[in-house]
């Protein structure tokens, strides 16, 4: 299969509110995975992709249809033989809630069928590494949902949680929140590492959607990777990071600079920072490099690709350093720049109820 999605800690589908979307067969998974990795497939790609037979889609396909899963787009003229239609997911068809727990902050993100993020809410944390609201979380998480119309709330699928490992300094244990949320929110909830959700994210979403393989690193308040082999995610032995990350940044700013909490803040560029800014790219920068050339020693990589919620003029920046020292290599950035973990963290439902592990 193109994409297989990392498997949450909790994988195991089973009914809620949405029951049209609870437990699906091994074809339909298959054609939704399909549909999942590209805009648009016609019923003969899939077909060629998957191997079923013309009648099998037929009914799969008005099955979906049915359920609203999947429209049709504008016919193709123009090609020898008939018109053909594309089939392609419908954006309404299901929604999801991604929960991501940093450092500074927890950010909430509504997405669609499609990736596209429908509410953003952010809670920020009295003090950094420390989380101990969960009953606010599930209320933030309440709301967000209700920003969507009553027809939509009943096409959540689900709520998925990116969590750091190990767990932040001060905050429940992974389980106990997980239980507690559920227990809340009453709809399913799936936990995955942070950084391997937002790998996850940029492979169902964003830039990686086409991608096989490739070195993806998540530039937070420390510089994290995760391979990409085959579409499978690797988390490697151990959380292994860098210390060049947001966070070193910060410590690098003069005492009371106003531009250290601009740093955790989404905009859409920095404040000047001087020669601390230009020296933590280049050591970014650096890490960023000497990571992928050890790796290129045992594995023909053609892809970087560079995660963040910075501004993006800073990941293209610091791309363009990696693309200068390895010329060979494509250094990009990804697309998912609004809360990339939480949106990885609302790929969990789609990825665990739809599409074939």
């Amino acid at each position: 299969m193109r994409f297989a999605p990392p498997n949450p800690l909790r994988i195991a589908d089973r009914a809620s509110g949405l029951n049209s979307l609870s437990v699906r067969s091994h074809n339909e998974r298959l054609v939704l995975s399909l549909l999942l990795q590209s805009e648009a497939t016609t019923r003969l790609e899939i077909g060629e992709k998957t191997g079923l037979s013309a009648q099998t889609i037929s009914v799969i396909v008005r099955s979906l249809e049915q359920e609203g899963l999947v429209v049709r787009g504008e016919a193709q003229k123009g090609r020898v033989g008939p018109p053909t239609t594309p089939l392609m997911l419908n954006s309404e068809g299901a929604y999801s809630v991604g929960v991501s727990v940093g450092y500074r902050n927890t950010h909430i993100a509504v997405v669609d069928f499609i990736g596209n993020v429908q509410h953003q809410r952010v809670m920020p944390h009295k003090t950094a590494d420390t989380f101990d609201a969960p009953e606010a979380l599930a209320i933030e998480i309440h709301q967000a949902i209700a920003g969507l119309s009553e027809s939509r709330q009943a096409r959540v699928a689900g709520v998925g949680l990116a969590l750091p490992t190990p767990p932040i300094r001060s905050g429940p244990d992974h389980d106990v929140l997980h239980r507690y949320l559920e227990a809340e929110l009453r709809l399913p909830v799936f936990v995955q590492n942070d950084i391997t959700a937002a790998a996850g994210g940029e492979s169902l979403f964003g830039t990686a959607r086409q991608l096989q393989d490739f070195l993806f690193f998540y530039l937070g308040a420390r510089l994290h990777g995760r391979l990409v082999l085959n579409h499978q995610i690797y988390n490697g032995n151990s959380p292994l990071s860098y210390d060049v990350g947001v966070l070193a940044l910060e410590r690098a700013l003069p005492a009371g600079d106003p531009s250290a909490a601009r740093l955790w803040e989404q905009h859409p560029s920095w404040p000047p920072m001087g020669p601390a800014l230009a020296d933590w790219q280049q050591a970014c920068a650096e890490s960023l490099i000497k990571s992928t050339q050890a790796l290129l020693q045992f594995i023909e990589l053609k892809t970087v690709l560079l995660s963040s919620f910075v501004p993006p003029e800073i990941c293209i920046a610091l791309c363009k350093l990696v693309q200068q020292e390895i010329p060979f290599v494509n250094a990009v950035v990804g697309r998912t720049s609004v809360a990339p973990k939480a949106v990885g963290a609302a790929s969990l439902p789609f990825s665990s109820r739809f599409m074939v592990n």
